[in-house]
């Protein structure tokens, strides 16, 4: 019997980071066969070409879509999406997977879901029942959710919404989150290589991720400029920042990013892409993370770092007591901080509890990923919850 072929889809550099352990099982595994999917920011110049780093791994891409258009508009989304359908299709139909593991909620994974749906190939879907109410992944999550058969979300609460979407309990599996998972293997880098890596201090630092928030109709620039503004009240900082993603607006952002690092080049970093390593590590070091980003909701509190999350895109997510919410807005961004780097609040966050854990997640998914009957397994029965 030939081995089961699970194809994993990854787009950006913050998702593989997450996949990468996940990956490293499968492909060790003898009974499976790795088959991978690079698109999205990953072949993209102006991103960096993060597919790159997936060879350096030691991993082979057995395909490549180019889907991303040069422009950030909503028009230009949709018609990545419409361009990638067509690339997955081809490739789904050279390699045919046995199986294809899509993770959050992304448009390229959406692209990639519908795909599989109507070509009738099964579809694992890590992180599902998650809520960011200030963005489209939080619709094209529960989308994904629905075109796909098993599921791996990483918390109780989250594993219980899938179900209340329909999906049958039988095919829901709690397993943890692959970004804790990575931090608790991963051997990070010391304050002393950072620190020459940046060519300044860690004594002092924030990491920052800002992305736009896309169901809100042009708030990027005035938020990041509300942003720089109360950074500019912390000038004994020191600041690293990974840059926006290709979503709509994202540019803009980027480009008042890499201003201010060019007029504070003596204290500040913009870069598309740390890889999962540095990035960790930056995060360990660090006073506080700022943005809004999921990795200060679920990775931050592991290092118990404050965090001030910025805005709506994260709004629905579990969060430990060690994040503040805060309107982006300069005043509340800065009184926010002066709160995070206070000794009071950094121990608390010192305290925290977390709400996201995972010590074997990769194996978990792994091991179901392998043994889980796939017969029949597209034909799909709706889970009726009777009323209370």
């Amino acid at each position: 019997m030939s081995n089961r072929k699970v194809c994993v889809v990854t787009g950006t550099r913050a998702e593989y980071g997450l996949l990468y352990y996940l990956m490293q099982e499968i492909q060790s595994d003898p009974a499976l066969e790795l088959q991978i999917i690079a698109t999205g920011m990953h072949l993209s110049p102006e991103f960096g070409l993060t597919y790159q780093q997936i060879e350096q791994d030691g991993f082979i891409i057995n395909e490549k879509i180019e889907m991303l258009l040069s422009a950030d508009t909503p028009s230009s989304i949709a018609k990545s999406m419409g361009i990638g359908v067509l690339g997955y299709a081809d490739s789904f139909q050279r390699l045919q997977p046995d199986v294809i593991v899509l993770l959050g909620d992304r448009f390229e994974m959406l692209a990639a879901a519908q795909t599989a749906l109507v070509m009738r190939i099964p579809v694992a879907h890590i992180s599902g029942g998650e809520l960011t109410e200030g963005a489209i992944d939080d619709s094209i999550r529960h989308a994904i959710t629905k075109m796909s058969h098993i599921h791996f979300p990483s918390t109780n609460e989250y594993s219980q919404r899938i179900i209340q979407l329909g999906e049958q309990r039988e095919r829901v599996f709690q397993v943890g989150n692959l970004g804790v998972e990575a931090i608790r293997k991963m051997t990070l880098f010391t304050e002393k290589e950072l620190s020459t890596l940046y060519g300044f201090s860690l004594n002092k630092l924030f990491l920052i991720t800002f992305h736009p928030v896309t169901l809100e109709v042009q708030t990027a620039e005035k938020q990041i400029e509300e942003l720089l503004a109360a950074l500019d009240h912390f000038p004994e900082y020191n600041i690293v920042f990974t840059k926006s993603n290709a979503d709509t607006d994202g540019r803009i952002i980027n480009k008042r990013i890499d201003e201010y690092a060019a007029i504070h080049s003596d204290r500040v970093r913009a870069v598309f892409s740390l890889g999962q390593l540095k990035y960790l590590s930056t995060m360990k070091y660090c006073s506080a993370v700022i943005g809004n980003s999921s990795s200060g909701i679920i990775e931050a509190p592991v290092f118990l770092k404050p965090t001030i999350n910025i805005g709506d895109r994260q709004k629905g997510r579990l969060k430990a007591n060690s994040i503040i919410d805060c309107a982006p807005k300069e005043k509340d961004i800065r009184d926010s901080i002066h709160k995070a780097i206070s000794p009071p609040f950094q121990q608390k966050a010192k305290d925290t509890v977390l709400k996201y854990d995972g010590e074997t997640t990769s194996v978990d998914i792994t091991q179901i990923l392998k043994t889980i009957d796939l017969r029949n397994i597209i034909q799909k029965s709706f889970l009726t919850i009777p009323e209370v």
